[in-house]
């Protein structure tokens, strides 16, 4: 089984930056795009972010964009999300996901979720 965790959320006033990490364990290969979607309480999950499985290409949600750059480490089986400039309605649980291969825009095409990271952003 591949298991998905999440790290580096917390509080962060406005204006400051956060790095979340996602670490995959278990029975895993290069050959996976990974999203960021977050989650605020009474809200839809978003997306924020995505990266397929060579780094080369990557995809940001219009809210982020110019803000947040996401990375991967391949040899590390790692993801990263930079956020800077943060804003009180970045607020959310953020969550790592993964897929087979090819970079996606939609929540209902990963099938491998972790249990996500609190952001707060105050102001």
């Amino acid at each position: 089984q591949v298991q998905l965790v999440e790290s580096g959320g917390g509080l962060v006033q406005a204006g400051g930056s956060l790095r979340l990490s996602c670490a995959a364990s278990g029975r895993t290969s290069t050959n996976h795009a990974m999203g960021w979607f977050r989650q605020a309480p009474g809200k839809e999950r978003e997306f924020v972010a995505a990266v397929d499985w060579s780094g080369a290409y990557t995809g940001y949600a219009d809210s982020v964009k110019g803000r947040f750059t996401i990375s991967r480490d391949n040899a590390k089986n790692t993801v990263h999300l930079q956020m800077n400039r943060l804003k009180p309605e970045d607020t959310a649980v953020y969550y790592c996901a993964a897929k087979f291969h090819s970079l996606s825009y939609y929540p209902y095409e990963y099938n491998k979720w972790g249990q996500g990271t609190q952001v707060t952003v105050s102001s």
